[in-house]
């Protein structure tokens, strides 16, 4: 973090992230900490089924048993919260009325929407069911939502570190969840203050990475 980061714009905090091992031991207020979460959760998610939650891991004993199931990597340890996103590959089979009730109340959809959107939702999940694509569907939404609170983060002139590296297991252990075998851990997000300063590693050239219409074609593709 090289600026005071309280105003950063969307495109500013996307460039100022950067992925931090090492935190200070300073708490994230929590005014800051409820701010993050509603930020988060007003990511998209396939059909608005919200098939993706929060965990906030803040004691010593939660922080301790996520470190030990990332093969000991330091930032779960020192950073003074992690946020553990859960992805729910069975939600879709719960009771959604919540969720279209406040899609009426605010205007956003109507009665005859609702009617056909519940339908074509159901049948939507149970194809993915038949090709057993429902674990991944939810965990892609749980990833969005855990980009939300990177940049969110950033803007808050908090340091975060996206993690895809533990074992699932004792993650689920870590968040008392070990036997639920349709909830699926999507990512590990340490935040804090970050206790040191890293530079950008650079990336590509976009013409390497952005095409035109088709794969390697336009931008930097010769097709």
């Amino acid at each position: 973090m090289t600026q005071d980061t309280s105003s950063l714009t969307v495109p500013q905090a996307i460039r100022e992230r950067r992925s931090i091992r090492h935190y200070l031991p300073d708490p994230v207020p929590d005014g800051q900490l409820s701010e993050l979460l509603d930020l988060a959760l007003e990511a998209p998610s396939s059909w608005n089924v919200q098939a993706r939650s929060v965990v906030v891991v803040s004691d010593d004993e939660g922080r301790a048993a996520l470190t030990r199931a990332t093969g000991g990597q330091p930032h779960p340890q020192e950073a003074p919260l992690t946020l553990v996103f859960v992805a729910a590959s069975q939600a879709w089979r719960e009771d959604l009325s919540d969720i279209y009730d406040h899609a009426l109340r605010s205007g956003a959809w109507n009665e005859r929407f609702v009617s056909g959107f519940s339908e074509a939702t159901l049948v939507f999940q149970q194809d993915l069911e038949q090709r057993g694509l429902l674990r991944e569907y939810a965990v892609k939404d749980a990833v969005i939502t855990a980009t939300y609170a990177m940049l969110a983060a950033t803007s808050m002139g908090l340091a975060t570190s996206p993690m895809n590296g533990w074992d699932e297991q004792q993650v689920k252990r870590a968040i008392g969840i070990e036997d639920r075998d349709d909830l699926h851990i999507a990512m590990l997000l340490p935040v804090g203050r970050p206790a040191e300063t890293r530079t950008h590693p650079g990336r590509r050239p976009r013409a390497r990475q952005a095409f035109t219409g088709r794969y390697g074609a336009g931008e930097g593709g010769t097709r």
